[in-house]
């Protein structure tokens, strides 16, 4: 069995600042590792941590260098692909000696934890809200699902490829590559899932047959109303994580931000 622990959307900043002059997102992540710590006692052992970009909310050095902090005491590796508050050049200083990701160019990778194969996905366009996943990109990912035909993989990048309803994040989505995507994963025939963040709330939907689901965030959530006059703006809610677990199969699992009193008799 391979476990997998998703997060997202940890939006840090540089310590003691807040986002939006209102959010703190260091304490969540701080009280998300205290978390991860239990749940590896109920669910045993994880084999590494999976995240699906906006690690930080202003792109500055400061930002990384406090998530690495932050998770450091679970000792587990940690892949992660950009999202659109992310910059490409302190985002790939900041995990130069893990080794995973490419030294020039997109932040495109793969990483092997036989069984299972982690392809990572740069959709960032720097300056932007809306992502894409360009010609360059899914090249690499057709590359790399061509040579894992019978492996279970786990596609990730951070703007989901598809609408969601909550029209102020669907704005700035993702812009382009969906239909080759889908072409791409329509031609795989093993056990694949898609996973993505940016949306800050957990939708689990179908591309090309194989299951596309965003994780929720660490730090806030936004609220699920598709009415065009919805208000714009977040929730101080954490929204937990997702565990996938792949054993002759995948399963997903919504981990909430916190255990819950319990359990009580019934």
């Amino acid at each position: 069995m391979t476990q997998v622990l998703q997060i997202s959307d940890t939006h840090l900043v540089q310590e003691g600042a807040l986002v939006s002059g209102t959010l703190d997102t260091a304490s969540p992540l701080q009280r998300l590792v205290m978390r991860i710590t239990e749940l590896q006692e109920e669910v045993g052992a994880l084999d590494a941590i999976i995240v699906s970009g906006d690690l930080s909310d202003d792109g500055s050095e400061k930002s990384y260098e406090l998530f690495k902090s932050i998770l450091s005491p679970l000792n587990l590796p940690i892949f992660a692909v950009p999202g659109n508050h992310d910059q490409r050049a302190p985002f790939r200083t900041a995990f130069s000696k893990s080794g995973y990701l490419p030294k020039s160019g997109k932040l495109n990778w793969h990483q092997a934890l036989e069984p299972l194969q982690l392809i990572g996905l740069d959709t960032l366009i720097e300056g932007e809200g809306g992502g894409a996943l360009d010609s360059e990109t899914l090249d690499f990912l057709d590359a790399q699902l061509r040579k894992m035909q019978g492996s279970p993989v786990i596609v990730m990048f951070h703007h989901p490829p598809f609408n969601t309803g909550i029209k102020f994040m669907d704005s700035i989505g993702l812009n382009s590559g969906g239909e080759r995507l889908q072409e791409i994963l329509t031609s795989f025939s093993g056990d694949l899932i898609v996973v993505c963040g940016h949306i800050h709330r957990n939708i689990s939907t179908q591309i090309g047959g194989h299951a596309v689901m965003t994780a929720p965030s660490v730090c806030s959530s936004f609220l699920y109303n598709i009415h065009h006059d919805a208000p714009v703006g977040f929730l101080k809610q954490e929204g937990g994580m997702l565990l996938h677990r792949w054993h002759e199969g995948f399963k997903s699992i919504r981990i909430e931000a916190t255990r819950g009193d319990g359990p009580f008799a019934f």
